[in-house]
């Protein structure tokens, strides 16, 4: 009864600080540390029940990973693309070395550096997802790009956490258990194959029942973290691998959004014991290192993506939106810390002065994630340097088109067929270099660009202009693109993209000639089959082969259809 009230009063706490952050418009997981700060031992000492607490905290940071492990399907890794793995490899690899490079100078021991270094490097995928999702940005480039190296990220975790796992004792190749790590892998090969041969017919099985899958998710993903734990791994490694074996499944976005709410209530309580576990006794000793990394990951994070996607050849908007993605540390720099803690290599001071960062760059980063757009005007004459002289060698002119294609994607795709039947000069502008380079290979007219940029569009000769398309599915993007077309040319057929009735007639106020309504085009085109082939079941059959045909030309081009929000 003295742990339930004492959880009570610790969750009323929680509520209340939550609140304040809530409305102070940042993460949720700064009020649950600062909310463990006050009940520590050094404010209201509301924290007797440790253990108790430690072990819901260690349920929270199994089911945290195991939905990270949900997300990493290979099919998802193979679509993440080579800018994401360059930049995502390249930002771990700079980050880890200067972030090693500080921490020596600063005067911490070679361990402590490589720990401080490595944590550092994490972004954190909870709130850049929750950022983007809120500004709409999930589908924008910068946006798939962020959470492309957000994948390359979390797989680094998993490898990291099996090696840290793995050590015995002090740091070093001598207590490095090589037999563990051939043992881990073999463990890991297994449940490969099962996942692939015998989970998805169980999962079938299981999805019969709502209440059933749900328990075997949680039996699956917590008793893979009791099997590696009993194997000598660390139960985080396990719940990933637990996550990943299922990954494949048809069910996987049920399974994540089920398991999240129980994931959501526990994680708290890990947050919380985090904060209540820091170590304020020589905290003006930590507060210089702790402003430096954090200035490091507010700057040099960005800078580094920003550097590495200007080689790239993409627009120095981009790399500057997709660099403040990565200015905070992660709830996975927080749990390495914790594990090194755990296996005797850091001491609660290193984990004090790592939840200070987080909470320095995890509130900074915030802000310069959602105020991105407003920010980027003052800094665009000085960004220049990042963005190569010539972005795409085999840019098209733009000059004298009279049709113009924005957005070559899954629609666009379709729409370029109906512009060459045409016969008129066209020009396709695309904001994807290597979307650019293919169409170059095909000898179609198309130029880099990112429609939100206005001085990109300033530069666009539409005056005579005598069709435009958008097939962008951002209203704000589609409503820019109309005012500034009709601001110039009155005459020009203007047709965009829009996924709402409400913004689709907003669109024709401002002057759309006409806007595309994919979710309405399926059941009209059903329709029209219906009318014109009534019963003829080879009519029908002929249009299943021709359809077959056209959906395995455009999963080709990786024109897959956008994943549902929910998996968001």
């Amino acid at each position: 009864m003295e742990v339930f009230i004492e959880l009570s009063i610790i969750i009323g706490i929680t509520v209340l600080i939550a609140g304040i952050i809530r409305l102070l418009k940042q993460p949720l997981i700064i009020g649950y540390i600062l909310a463990g700060i006050i009940v520590s031992p050094y404010f209201l000492n509301v924290v007797k029940s440790t253990e108790t607490i430690s072990i819901f905290a260690q349920i929270g940071v199994t089911l945290l990973l195991f939905i990270v492990g949900l997300s990493l399907s290979p099919k998802v890794i193979k679509e993440v693309g080579k800018v994401s793995l360059i930049t995502g490899l390249g930002q771990i690899i700079f980050t880890s070395l200067f972030g090693f490079l500080i921490s020596r100078i600063l005067g911490f021991s070679v361990i402590v550096s490589i720990y401080i270094a490595i944590a550092l490097t994490f972004s954190s995928t909870i709130i850049i997802m929750k950022l983007l999702s809120d500004k709409k940005d999930l589908e924008k480039l910068y946006g798939k790009i962020s959470i492309g190296f957000l994948l390359v990220q979390d797989i680094f975790v998993i490898i990291l956490l099996m090696v840290i796992s793995s050590f015995s004792g002090n740091l070093g190749i001598d207590s490095l258990s090589f037999g563990k790590i051939l043992g881990g892998i073999l463990l890991i090969g297994g449940f490969v194959l099962v996942s692939i041969y015998v989970l998805p017919s169980l999962s079938k099985f299981f999805a019969k029942s709502q209440e059933f899958l749900f328990l075997f998710s949680i039996g699956w993903g917590l008793g893979l973290a009791a099997l590696f734990y009993y194997m000598g791994f660390s139960m985080e490694i396990g719940a990933l691998i637990a996550g990943i074996s299922l990954s494949m499944s048809p069910f996987h976005y049920e399974i994540s959004s089920k398991m999240k709410p129980l994931r959501d209530f526990f994680i708290i309580l890990f947050f919380i014991l985090l904060g209540s576990q820091m170590v304020f006794g020589n905290m003006g000793d930590l507060i210089i290192p702790a402003i430096i990394f954090s200035l490091f990951i507010l700057i040099g994070n960005p800078l580094i993506v920003m550097i590495l996607m200007g080689f790239l050849g993409y627009r120095k908007k981009v790399g500057f939106q997709a660099g403040f993605t990565v200015a905070q540390i992660s709830e996975f720099s927080l749990i390495l810390i914790v594990l090194g803690v755990s296996v005797g290599h850091l001491t609660g001071e290193i984990l004090s002065l790592v939840t200070i960062v987080g909470l320095i760059t995890i509130s900074g980063s915030t802000y310069l994630i959602m105020y991105s757009e407003s920010i980027y005007p003052y800094f665009s004459k000085y960004l220049s340097i990042f963005e190569r002289k010539k972005l795409i060698e085999k840019e098209k002119d733009s000059e004298d088109c009279n049709v113009v294609l924005f957005g070559y994607n899954r629609i666009g795709y379709d729409i370029l067929h109906s512009f060459k039947k045409l016969k008129e000069d066209f020009l396709v502008i695309d904001y994807n270099p290597e979307t650019i380079l293919e169409l170059s290979k095909q000898n179609i007219k198309c130029k880099y660009g990112d429609v939100d940029d206005d001085e990109f569009l300033n530069e666009l000769n539409l005056v005579k202009t005598k069709m435009v398309v958008s097939t962008i599915p951002e209203f704000e993007t589609n409503l820019l693109l109309v005012d500034k077309i009709r601001q110039i040319n009155k005459k020009a057929i203007i047709i965009t993209t829009s996924h709402n009735i409400e913004e689709a007639n907003e669109l024709y106020s401002m002057g759309a000639t006409y806007v595309i309504m994919p979710h309405f085009l399926g059941g009209s085109q059903a329709s029209k089959m219906i009318d014109e082939y009534k019963f003829d079941v080879n009519k029908f059959l002929r249009e299943k082969k021709k359809h077959i045909k056209y959906l395995k030309n455009k999963k080709r081009l990786g024109h897959e259809h956008p994943r549902a929000e929910k998996n968001r």
